[in-house]
């Protein structure tokens, strides 16, 4: 059994789903196991780019499994279907539109490894935004010491540090800060989007996504929730360089009003 599942949720992105399995492949930290829970109008199994990719991950020895998932029943339900399937102590959560360097797991893996917390984020970056400087929302407090448990709530002066991850902001930080993954710094977040790796036996302890029968079928910020309950126990991070990059099409998620750590409690 390898170390590491690696959760991908997708729905009618069969074009991204193939680059993100690509860019998993050309990961230098391997094997690793990875469950795909579809949920589109169409199999992903039967797009070529898509079989294409996941074979050549069985070539390098990762598991692949794919699971077609119907009825939709939310993202948390989607998470949380995924969460049952994994069998190795870490998880990896990755949304089905990125592109990954090749160090990022293993630079994540080792975060992890070292600081013995519930979860450690890489955040997603747009490069459409490369040239636009936002210094305002730039600020970054850094773990000068181990992470230890934190907690967030809605308004608080660590909410507003989700400004760090919106448009290029985290690639204009890391130019500085963490110009290199031999030059990795720990951070402090709100939260982290897209790319998430957790100790398993933290998240399952903080209840990872049960919470999902709460809530309707449409709504966001379930990572948010999840992660918040993590770190109050157990403590949460982001990593930089993050070397993880959106590949910036439309959400499949355009109904927000329901937002998961603004109706449940943490």
């Amino acid at each position: 059994m390898t170390a590491l599942d690696i959760l991908i949720p997708t729905c009618d992105r069969p074009g991204a789903l193939a680059v993100t399995l690509t860019s998993l492949a050309a990961q230098t930290v391997q094997p690793f196991r990875v469950v795909i829970s579809d949920q589109g109008e169409s199999p992903v199994t039967e797009r070529a780019e898509v079989v294409t990719a996941i074979r050549v991950l069985e070539l390098h020895s990762c598991e692949v499994s794919v699971h077609r998932h119907l009825p939709r029943r939310g993202m948390a339900e989607q998470r949380q279907f995924l969460l049952e399937q994994a069998r190795a102590p870490l998880v990896l959560f990755l949304d089905d539109d990125l592109i990954l360097e090749p160090w990022v797991v293993g630079q994540m893996l080792g975060v992890l490894g070292r600081e013995r917390c519930g979860f450690v984020g890489s955040a997603v970056i747009g490069l459409s935004f490369q040239a636009d400087e936002r210094p305002h929302q730039q600020a970054v407090e850094c773990w000068e010491g181990p992470v230890t448990p934190e907690t967030i709530t809605v308004g608080s002066p660590a909410w507003h540090r989700y400004e760090l991850h919106n448009a290029a902001n985290l690639l204009h930080v890391q130019r500085r800060l963490a110009p290199s993954p031999e030059r990795t710094r720990v951070y402090k977040v709100a939260w982290v989007g897209g790319c998430v790796l957790y100790d398993r036996a933290c998240l399952e302890a903080a209840g990872a996504f049960g919470f999902w029968r709460e809530l309707p079928e449409e709504h966001a910020g379930e990572d948010v929730l999840a992660q918040w309950r993590v770190m109050a126990r157990s403590g949460g991070c982001a990593v930089m360089p993050s070397g993880v990059y959106h590949q910036e099409l439309p959400t499949t998620l355009p109904n927000r009003e329901v937002d998961a750590p603004k109706v449940l409690k943490v």
